[in-house]
């Protein structure tokens, strides 16, 4: 499947400068903060589905991570879990948050407890969705992608294309349909895209999580663990580990929901987390 024409149905039409470059931002709806984190190798599209039935009842604050969707990075940083997580204590401040929700998913779950555990970012309520924390969480393609990163950087974009794209796919429990698939993949279009890809996944790794999982039982917030029944990438004792490992946290689980969950089950996604926001 080709990636060069992708559709972009989704957008966040907000910027914020930040440390590290240029946050693309978005703000829904009124009522008590909610700030949404993806993962990788998603961007904001991901809560597409999400957004609208939070904004019901909350203010809700979405952000594609440095390096992704149409947030740049600056030259002179690298999209990791500590620059996200320093982004978002950037961004909380930004918007003027006291001690908002926060919900993470993959990677973002790590950066939102990093954000609050190490950089001090108050929160009410802290929703883990499939969240990378408790190592090791890399998947074997992301391995051997780190193992072979120059391979990787100066292949021809469109085999890189036809590598990534069935990758992407596994992220979901049911079949993506095309206009979906290419909506994920379009900003790693090109040449452009295929360096953004490999920059994130070179710059992630569980060394910006060790000292997070070492803080878990310093976690004072409620927690909710939510998890996809049928996640590919990252299974249910990753879920039953983590949700143990943290005080006041409880586990809950979607059927038919792969590691995408937000995907599988908008509806789903949003019913548990507004049963546990309160």
């Amino acid at each position: 499947m080709s990636i060069e024409t992708a559709p972009a149905p989704w957008r966040l039409t907000q910027r914020v400068r930040v440390s590290g470059g240029v946050a693309a931002t978005g703000v829904f709806g009124a009522g008590p903060p909610v700030v949404l984190v993806h993962g990788t190798p998603a961007w904001s599209y991901l809560w597409r589905d999400v957004v609208p039935q939070l904004a019901r009842t909350h203010t809700v604050h979405v952000w594609d991570l440095l390096g992704f969707g149409d947030s740049r990075i600056a030259p002179d940083a690298t999209p990791s879990i500590d620059r996200q997580a320093r982004t978002l204590a950037e961004l909380t401040e930004h918007w003027g948050l006291e001690a908002p929700d926060l919900v993470g998913h993959d990677i973002g779950g790590g950066i939102v407890l990093r954000a609050h555990l190490v950089h001090r970012v108050p929160a009410r309520r802290i929703a883990l969705l499939d969240a990378a924390v408790l190592g090791p969480w890399n998947t074997p393609f992301t391995e051997h992608m780190q193992r072979n990163e120059d391979a990787y950087r100066t292949m021809p974009h469109h085999v890189f294309a036809d590598i990534i794209a069935p990758r992407l796919r596994t992220a979901t429990h049911r079949p993506m349909d095309d206009a979906t698939a290419a909506a994920y993949l379009a900003p790693w279009a090109g040449a452009d895209g295929q360096q953004r890809w490999v920059d994130q996944v070179a710059a992630v790794g569980f060394e910006d999580t060790r000292d997070v999982v070492a803080r878990l039982g310093r976690v004072t917030a409620l927690v909710l663990v939510l998890w996809g029944a049928e996640d590919g990438w990252l299974d249910l004792a990753a879920a039953d580990r983590l949700a143990a490992a943290i005080p006041c946290a409880r586990r809950e689980t979607i059927a038919a929901a792969g590691h995408f969950i937000a995907e599988d089950d908008p509806d789903g996604t949003a019913d548990a987390l507004l049963r546990f926001f309160g």
